[in-house]
């Protein structure tokens, strides 16, 4: 599906590459779907009579794995659930702990994502802004699941005093609820193991974008 609606003719994506847009979607899908180097990669594809440098696979992903989520995420996504799960995990970014937010639904979907250098109410409150952009009315969560940080119950009213959540929308504490997401970090770390540290906040963006569609 991929190669045939980015290289039909109808499409520039790849315009002034060397290799064919199929080649490039190959790598960028193997990348993002299997916990593996850009170095492993590097070498699966020579054995396979390509010859592309690993750097030259990290500017793919870098470039394509944001366009693959931007166009795919309405198919992978299976309907709207008002049940959400949030909570944070670590990844290192320029050599230092990043917070890593992460908000699912009761099928461990996830919906979004943000990045943080710090863990407090207004991270809390950027991350839920932007999971909640662009959302219809209809689309917005009934009840949000999280552990007992006090940063997300301000940055939950707040949202509310805002308008952007209703006021009817239930906070819960409930850890077992959060389950789900907590085995769901675990699965997506193995797909960043192998990176050993972001350069920087907006390729760890990338990078787990693709990560995200290609798990979906």
């Amino acid at each position: 599906m991929l190669g045939g609606d980015w290289t039909d003719g109808t499409m520039t994506d790849f315009k002034w590459r060397h290799f064919q847009g199929d080649v490039i979607l190959w790598a960028v899908r193997w990348y993002c779907r299997y916990p593996i180097s850009y170095r492993d990669l590097e070498e699966m594809l020579a054995e396979r009579g390509i010859s592309v440098d690993h750097t030259t696979i990290y500017r793919w992903v870098q470039c394509y794995a944001p366009e693959m989520e931007k166009r795919l995420r309405w198919f992978w996504r299976r309907g709207f659930d008002p049940s959400w799960r949030l909570d944070e995990t670590y990844v290192k970014v320029r050599g230092k702990w990043t917070y890593l937010y992460r908000a699912v639904d009761k099928r461990g979907d996830t919906i979004d994502f943000y990045l943080s250098p710090t863990r407090s109410a207004k991270a809390a409150k950027r991350f839920l802004g932007k999971a909640l952009r662009g959302l219809k009315h209809w689309e917005k969560p009934a009840t949000l699941n999280t552990d007992k940080a006090p940063s997300y119950g301000a940055a939950i009213t707040e949202l509310k005093r805002e308008g952007k959540l209703d006021r009817e929308t239930a906070h819960r504490q409930v850890k077992y609820l959060n389950n789900v997401i907590e085995a769901d970090h675990g699965k997506l770390k193995i797909l960043i193991k192998p990176v050993r540290g972001f350069k920087s906040i907006p390729t760890a963006y990338a990078t787990i974008k693709g990560f995200e569609v290609m798990r979906a």
